[in-house]
């Protein structure tokens, strides 16, 4: 058995902790055999091979009784640089959990576990429903409508650094005015409509004007303000942080995406520039 997890981005501007879209960058966990005790086999430094990785500790949780096995990981989604890659580990395990004890868990019930466990749905929800989602978490309870993503080319440009969630959340403010949450708030909302009305024009201009967190990180990621500087020469619509960076991901005309991905490889080449695509499927298992 084979359980597939889609990268993520989150927040697509504006859409701070709300906004998350599923991305053709994948988390394998294959599950080659029962164990005396559980070992995930993979090539990531730093991350445990044991009961205490993400993936396994989720699982136990969920269902403490489920029999050891030995697995195997592969992933594309680099560790701490904003593509979701801890929200991949929490679906995985959970999706674990669900097929290793027979849970038949539904995808809201999943969706629910996730969130309580990341803490925010943005990321979990687009890995377990695929394509574009919007949510938002009230104590227990999770609300998310799910979209077609309008057409485009999808590039993310990759730093070649960490940047952890928490140092990124440290630089954020604790408190904003009525009045600049409430503008904050207007550009969200019509990003949203935009984005779900097909209006990606307009979505992609007011994308750049967030104000919930991008003018707040700005500073931690450089390579935002190269990329956006660019934005004319190779005809982006726009260009916006991936979740709490460093990542960037670069929207175009998607007959564009191939060449606009090698001029960006070349400009930034301490970057990894990855031409990908909207994940319309969520979590799977082969």
């Amino acid at each position: 058995m084979k359980i597939i997890v889609p990268a993520t981005t989150a927040n697509l501007g504006p859409g701070f902790d709300s906004f998350g879209l599923a991305l053709s960058m994948y988390l394998e966990i294959e599950v080659v055999g029962k164990s005396e005790e559980w070992v995930i086999e993979h090539d990531f430094k730093g991350i445990s091979a044991d009961e205490t990785n993400l993936i396994i500790k989720t699982a136990l949780d969920l269902y403490p009784e489920l029999v050891p096995h030995r697995l195997k990981m592969v992933s594309e989604i680099p560790l701490a640089r904003g593509l979701g890659s801890s929200s991949s580990a929490i679906v995985a395990g959970i999706e674990l959990a669900n097929q290793l004890g027979e849970l038949n868990l539904t995808s809201d019930a999943k969706l629910r576990i996730a969130a309580r466990i990341e803490g925010h749905p943005d990321n979990v929800a687009p890995s377990i429903l695929g394509s574009f989602v919007a949510a938002s978490q009230l104590e227990e309870d999770v609300f998310y409508t799910k979209h077609d993503f309008p057409e485009c080319g999808i590039i993310a440009v990759i730093p070649n650094y960490h940047l952890l969630t928490s140092d990124s959340r440290n630089v954020l403010p604790e408190r904003l005015t009525h009045e600049y949450a409430v503008e904050a708030s207007s550009i969200s909302n019509v990003v949203l409509s935009s984005l779900i009305t097909g209006n990606l024009e307009q979505a992609c201009l007011l994308m750049e004007q967030d104000k919930w967190h991008e003018p707040f990180r700005n500073a931690l990621v450089p390579e935002l303000n190269k990329v956006r500087a660019l934005k004319k020469k190779l005809n982006l619509y726009t260009a916006v942080l991936s979740g709490a960076g460093p990542t960037i991901l670069a929207l175009c005309k998607k007959d564009e995406s191939a060449k606009i991905t090698s001029v960006l490889q070349e400009k930034l080449n301490r970057c990894l520039v990855k031409n990908l695509e909207v994940d319309k499927i969520g979590v799977r298992v082969l």
